[in-house]
């Protein structure tokens, strides 16, 4: 999620970008992905004004602590399940904080992120973290409480829809398409819903709807998908997900 952050930020024209990373491999392997002019690698963090933390969430005390040494005024952590509260405890009391949710189609631009501020970030601290996670997708500015909800729902969401994608390969073969045939009907289906989704500014029912003829073949698949409880389903497997980050959050450490 790092890298994609950088190559989005890269990609808006953000200069002096400093990334760290004690790996000498990974940072040979990074340094390959970015012009030097835009993106320093470096093995400790240097005096910043601004950071993100996007380690994994065992790493993040130890970034947090190398980050108040450097005197950086604010900090974005994109590190699943560590909270504001936990985070504070860490790096004291010093930078501004704020906490995102950011999901993996991030890493072609397309990514939806909630960003929660923390206790006193002010609104130029709220821009900066926007404008970061903007540089890869949308953003939703939420209550912290309510990020354990957005993990569910767009974090975890691209699995259910692969898994979605997946399903509808294998019954057009099922059906007698060729699979490479099904795959690309399905995944150009799955893009062109979300588009129509996305641009024509209808609702998901009205859109539904529209496709749905009376006692027409869309009314009969749709029968057989309300039958199997599927609208159930995805909402108890966001809830799911949501009920399980809650639970992480609230693990020893974070």
């Amino acid at each position: 999620m790092g890298a994609a952050l950088v190559s989005g930020l890269v990609a808006e024209g953000w200069t002096d970008i400093v990334v760290v990373e004690q790996s000498p491999e990974r940072r040979s392997t990074l340094g390959a992905k970015w012009p030097a002019a835009a993106v320093t690698l470096s093995s400790e963090p240097p005096a910043v004004g601004a950071a993100v933390i996007a380690v994994k969430p065992h790493d993040v005390e130890a970034a947090c602590r190398q980050l108040a040494a450097s005197g950086v005024t604010r900090v974005l952590s994109v590190a699943a399940g560590v909270r504001l509260t936990t985070l504070r405890a860490w790096i004291g009391e010093g930078p501004a904080l704020l906490r995102a949710m950011p999901n993996t189609p991030a890493l072609v631009g397309a990514g939806a992120s909630g960003l929660a501020p923390g206790v006193g970030s002010s609104p130029e601290d709220l821009d900066w973290g926007r404008r970061v996670l903007e540089a890869v997708g949308l953003v939703e500015v939420v209550d912290e409480s309510h990020l354990d909800a957005v993990t569910g729902l767009s974090g975890s969401g691209p699995a259910y829809l692969f898994l979605v994608a997946e399903a509808l390969v294998d019954a057009g073969v099922l059906n007698g398409l060729s699979r490479p045939v099904a795959r690309r009907l399905a995944v150009q289906t799955i893009l062109g819903a979300g588009r129509m989704l996305a641009e024509s500014g209808e609702l998901p029912e009205a859109l539904r709807a529209a496709v749905t003829s009376p006692g027409g073949t869309t009314a009969a698949g749709l029968r057989t998908l309300e039958a199997r409880a599927v609208r159930s389903a995805l909402i108890e497997a966001v809830t799911a997900s949501a009920e399980r980050s809650a639970g992480l959050g609230g693990a020893p450490g974070g």
